[in-house]
C-alpha cells in the first residue's frame, strides 16, 4: 500500500467535507440498469468510491457492496450502509480475491487511475459475466445565461489549474482505450435543486478551484457568484441542475 501511495495523484482529500456535503447524488436507474447487466448480484466493487454515493446505490442492489478508496479522509465520511463494506486500496491493487465481484464501477475517477494496470485488476477479480462500469459527467446545467458564466469560469478562470486528466471527462471517456466488449448502458443525468450556496459549494469540490486557491491565495467563487447573481435571483431561490451522465460499460473479452 505504501508503494500505491507514492503513486496516488491526491486532489481531493483536503476537502472530503465538503466533498461529501455538496457533491451531486447519481440516478437511481443507473443503479438498476447495471443490476439488470449482470448474470448475479451477489457482490460489486465500487473502486475509488470517495465517499460511498455509488457504493450505497449498488447496495439496493447488491448483497455486498466493496467500496474502496486510496484516501482515508475520504473515507472517514463514507455513508454508513448494511451491506457496505469500506477499505482504503488503491484501483491498481485492490484487497478482493480472483473472480469474486459480479461488478466492478467507477464513478467520476478513471482519468486519475493507471488505466492498463486497473483494466488488468477489473479482469482479475471480475467472475464470468461480469461487467465493469465506468462513467463521468462535465459541467452543469441550469440556463443558458447562468450556463454561459458557469463555462467561462471553467474555461478561463480555473481552466489553467485543470490537470491534463480532466480532458478525458470533457469527452466522456470516449478517448479512452477501453479493452472490454462494450455494453450499451444509458443513464439519465444527475439532478439536484440548489440554492446559489450550493453551486458554490460544489464549485469549491472542483480540483481546478482547490488548485487556484492553493497558487493564488485567494477564492475565485464569491466573482462569480456575484456575476450570476442577477440572472438566478435570490441566493435562497432554489434552481434545477442537471449533469449529464457519459457511461462506457463492458465485459472481459474471451
Amino acid at each position: 500500500m505504501a508503494e500505491d501511495q507514492k503513486r496516488f495523484r491526491d486532489h481531493f482529500s483536503g476537502a472530503a467535507p465538503q466533498y461529501a456535503a455538496f457533491r451531486p447524488l447519481y440516478p437511481l436507474s443507473l443503479f438498476q440498469a447495471l443490476a439488470e447487466g449482470v448474470p448475479l448480484r451477489r457482490r460489486a466493487w465500487d473502486c475509488a468510491t470517495g465517499n460511498g454515493q455509488a457504493a450505497v446505490g449498488l447496495a439496493r442492489h447488491f448483497d455486498h457492496v466493496i467500496a474502496t478508496d486510496a484516501s482515508a479522509e475520504q473515507l472517514a465520511l463514507a455513508l454508513f450502509h448494511a451491506r457496505v463494506t469500506y477499505a482504503r486500496a488503491c484501483a491498481e491493487r485492490s484487497p478482493l480475491r480472483g473472480h469474486c465481484v459480479d461488478l466492478v464501477t467507477v464513478a467520476q475517477a478513471l482519468h486519475w487511475f493507471d488505466r492498463p494496470a486497473f483494466f488488468a485488476e477489473a479482469r482479475r477479480v471480475l467472475s464470468p459475466g461480469g461487467l465493469l462500469a465506468v462513467w463521468s459527467y462535465g459541467l452543469p446545467e441550469i440556463e443558458p445565461a447562468l450556463d454561459r458564466l458557469l463555462g467561462a469560469f471553467y474555461h478561463d478562470v480555473v481552466g489553467p489549474y485543470w490537470p491534463a486528466e480532466r480532458r478525458m471527462v470533457e469527452n466522456g471517456y470516449r478517448s479512452i482505450q477501453f479493452p472490454f466488449e462494450e455494453v450499451l448502458i444509458v443513464s439519465p443525468p444527475m439532478e439536484a435543486v440548489w440554492s446559489l450556496e450550493d453551486l458554490s459549494g460544489y464549485l469549491g469540490t472542483w480540483s481546478a478551484t482547490l488548485r487556484y486557491r492553493a497558487a493564488l491565495g485567494r477564492d475565485p467563487i464569491p466573482e462569480l457568484l456575484d456575476a450570476m447573481r442577477p440572472a438566478w435571483g435570490q441566493d435562497d431561490r432554489r434552481r434545477a441542475v442537471r449533469w449529464p451522465l457519459s457511461v462506457r460499460a463492458g465485459r472481459t473479452r474471451a
